[in-house]
């Protein structure tokens, strides 16, 4: 059949319903019988009339289903249908007995009598007056719950969005609009701007309405701030937000300028020795800019320490005898540095040693009875580190005691950390704000450690606090760059290594010889995408033995195009586990799935970059899921934390290792192939990288070292800091 089909039917109930709506599927009496109907649908209730257009599809474990691109629901058009629909539970205070009373009394006016004349429900046997005034009110709000619907819908507000925006105000959603609509972009995840500024518009706002203004002006910023700056000069911010708005005049954008700087929505500030234009900030970005480079004074000025300091040459000595560890010059240094100053970076590339010199301190301090504190941004960074240094790990929000009441951490200033010694792995990926509650939660005296890559991705948040902290001057910085023996015979990390200088690596090889690096080469992306599942299927558990779900990890740059991380995780769960499905389809998780958590979980104790293995689900929706043999349930809402990751964004793991990654290096991401960026996901791999795609891709990828410059200016803060009296 056609993509026009139209299905009509009489809902029988709901079967699953994702927390965002985005899909779900419905039981429905039609024509053809009993059917199966998946997509982005309305909420509907048994009774009520569905009308989906879309396409039949026939799924390997379902059967035949009808898989709908858009839908809409209508009331009961039949006596039974009206009775089923008010036994349903949909209406507070109807249950089958007197749903069936009520339409033996009304007949096909049920409707009608609910509507018009509700009173007339006392003569229904068992309808008292509190009885009916429970059920007025529960009409009253399912009525007013369809038209927010139908007036969300009929603004090109999908079903899903629509349904989240209604969950966020109920029956206030009107006067939410009527009052700022631009309150939908702030509070409801999935509204943006232009979602926003289209329903202003369809219930008359103005062109030059201050509130539109203030919004495109936020709007800018926060942009910005998604692409890693932490300000935006103010010209560039009021010709952007001319642009955004269609070319208002330049007296209406300045007059909002002022007037968010006057509701304390946005900032001005020109940072020291900073030259130009002054720069707008959102607040909170700009005190964590300010107090990170305050702090950080703080915490190098000459005081008495709280780490023990000892001679390190004897220290390198008993390591090398009790603990076999045998420190290149290099290496001690960084413990020595570590030992004696208050601010240490210690940044290398892979192999030159980083893993040995964090085991080395942490058995030097130990030893010496210290308080020390291994930690890192994401959970699985602190499981890697953890696993290395053989001393306990956590995620910096567990460290600082996050708290998603308060939405902020436990301890700060008023409540320092008891360490002496703070150690934090991965950090490249620490943004602005997370190293303002850092340094705020260290107390007088202790030393703080960084290590990390600095040429890898940034952190994805605001700011470039590693790089900055190098560049102040700050930190005694140790740069590793020995390859260590074992490492070097690794063409992985001989070809992270020359990507980094911005040389392409070798990518052909001897086939009689052993090699963890692999180059395959495919132009188009249709035939690419086709390597790489089964490259992942076949090829790597044939001749590795790697787990295709275990060991074996996709990254991609990008969620777009053929390969893509959505287009990724259907042809690879389809050829895995033989289901098909558009991308937008994929929200359904079921037994064999293999997922990712997406934000940290303290409650159960699995964090943001966790993948584990859909187990089963449960008959009430909910999802079981094994990380590392541990299994926690989600319920139907929280399974919204969870995508599949049979391949993921590079930006995604970071912080992770796998033992195989495949990479598809395209110039269909063109817009992402950036240096650092194929750098990162090659140095995920332990045993084995393969890149697939198109050299001419790769040369892009390679020559391009811009990785954007963002605007940061917590080094010049930090140098200022440090030169005031």
């Amino acid at each position: 059949m056609t993509q026009d089909d139209v299905l009509q039917g009489t809902v029988r109930g709901e079967v699953f319903r994702r927390e965002d709506g985005g899909f779900a599927v419905l039981m429905l009496e039609s024509d053809a019988g009993v059917v199966s109907v998946t997509g982005p649908l309305p909420v509907a209730h048994p009774g009520e009339v569905l009308e989906a257009k879309g396409e039949w599809v026939m799924d390997p474990r379902f059967g035949r289903q009808f898989r709908a691109r858009e839908a809409k629901v209508a009331p009961p058009d039949s006596v039974a249908a009206i009775e089923r629909y008010l036994g349903s539970g949909a209406l507070h205070g109807v249950g089958p007995e007197t749903a069936r009373r009520i339409v033996e009394r009304f007949g096909a006016e049920t409707l009608r009598v609910l509507d018009d004349d509700p009173a007339r429900l006392r003569e229904v046997k068992g309808i008292g007056k509190k009885r009916l005034k429970q059920i007025e009110a529960g009409w009253a709000a399912q009525r007013s719950t369809r038209e927010v619907m139908l007036f969300l819908r009929g603004h090109g507000i999908g079903p899903a969005l629509a349904e989240k925006i209604h969950a966020k105000y109920g029956a206030a959603t009107r006067g939410v609009l009527e009052e700022d609509p631009f309150q939908l972009a702030r509070e409801v995840d999935g509204v943006g701007f232009l979602t926003a500024d289209r329903l202003a518009r369809a219930i008359g706002m103005k062109p030059d309405d201050p509130r539109r203004v203030r919004a495109g002006l936020l709007h800018v910023v926060n942009e910005a701030l998604g692409q890693g700056h932490v300000a935006v000069a103010a010209p560039a911010l009021l010709e952007e937000a001319g642009r955004l708005l269609h070319a208002f005049d330049a007296a209406a954008l300045e007059a909002g300028l002022r007037a968010a700087r006057e509701g304390l929505d946005l900032e001005l500030d020109r940072p020291p020795g900073a030259e130009g234009d002054e720069l707008v900030y959102l607040p909170q970005v700009l005190r964590a800019e300010r107090g990170a480079a305050q702090r950080t004074a703080r915490l190098v000025q000459p005081q008495r320490r709280r780490a023990p300091v000892g001679d390190v040459r004897a220290a390198v000595e008993w390591l090398a005898r009790e603990h076999g560890l045998a420190l290149t010059d290099a290496q001690a240094d960084a413990v020595q540095a570590c030992l004696e100053a208050p601010l240490v970076v210690i940044t290398g590339g892979p192999g030159v040693g980083k893993t040995t010199v964090l085991r080395a301190l942490v058995r030097v301090l130990e030893a010496k009875r210290a308080k020390l504190a291994l930690a890192a941004p994401t959970g699985r960074a602190a499981k890697r580190m953890e696993e290395a240094t053989g001393a306990r790990a956590q995620t910096l929000h567990r460290l600082l005691g996050w708290d998603p009441q308060e939405g902020g951490f436990v301890h700060g200033q008023d409540d320092p950390l008891d360490v002496d010694l703070l150690v934090i792995d991965e950090a490249s990926m620490v943004d602005v704000r997370l190293y303002h509650a850092v340094v705020r939660a260290l107390p007088a005296g202790a030393t703080l450690v960084l290590t990390g890559d600095v040429d890898q991705l940034p952190s994805v948040g605001p700011g470039s606090v590693l790089k900055d902290l190098i560049a102040s001057g700050a930190a005694r910085v140790v740069r590793l760059t020995e390859v260590f023996r074992q490492a070097a015979r690794s063409r992985i990390v001989g070809a992270a290594h020359a990507i980094n200088r911005g040389e392409v690596p070798p990518l052909e090889h001897d086939p009689a010889e052993e090699t963890d690096f692999f180059f395959v080469a495919r132009d188009d992306p249709a035939e690419a995408q086709k390597a790489i599942v089964k490259l992942v299927t076949e090829r790597i558990p044939g001749k590795f033995g790697l787990d295709p779900f275990e060991a074996v990890q996709v990254l991609s740059p990008m969620r777009r195009g053929a390969c893509g991380t959505d287009a990724l995780n259907a042809a690879l769960r389809a050829a895995l586990l033989g289901r098909q499905g558009e991308p937008a389809d994929l929200g359904r998780l079921d037994a064999g799935d293999k997922v990712m958590q997406l934000r940290n979980d303290y409650e159960h104790d699995v964090f943001n970059g966790d993948i584990g293995r859909v187990v089963r689900r449960e008959e009430t929706g909910e999802v079981i899921v094994a990380f590392d043999g541990r299994e926690v349930r989600y319920t139907r809402g929280e399974a919204a934390r969870l995508a599949l990751s049979y391949c993921a964004t590079i930006h995604k793991a970071q912080g992770s290792e796998y033992p195989a990654v495949v990479v598809p290096v395209l110039t269909e991401h063109f817009v992402m192939l950036e240096r650092n960026l194929i750098y990162t996901a090659l140095t995920r791999a332990r045993r084995l990288a393969i890149l697939v795609g198109q050299r001419r891709a790769l040369e892009m990828a390679v020559q391009n070292d811009r990785p954007r410059q963002r605007v940061s200016h917590l080094a010049a803060r930090i140098e200022a800091a440090l030169a005031a009296p």
